[in-house]
């Protein structure tokens, strides 16, 4: 595995990864918050995204090289 220095994930990486749009993939990092039980000043982590989009975390890894 490649040496990765990001763990939080950004709406911008989102509408990448997924194809959305922003405000989607806003919306899309507000429900893994919820999920998660997150305060409005936490962030997401991309192990978290990960986690609940069911992705490998290899593969996203791999998408930000």
């Amino acid at each position: 595995m490649s040496k990765f220095s990001r763990l939080i994930i950004y709406p911008k990486d989102v509408s990448a990864i997924t194809g959305k749009n922003y405000r989607t993939s806003w919306l899309l990092l507000l429900k893994i918050k919820t999920y998660y039980g997150k305060e409005s000043h936490q962030v997401v982590t991309v192990d978290e995204f990960c986690r609940y989009m069911g992705i490998e975390l290899d593969a996203v890894i791999s998408f930000f090289d």
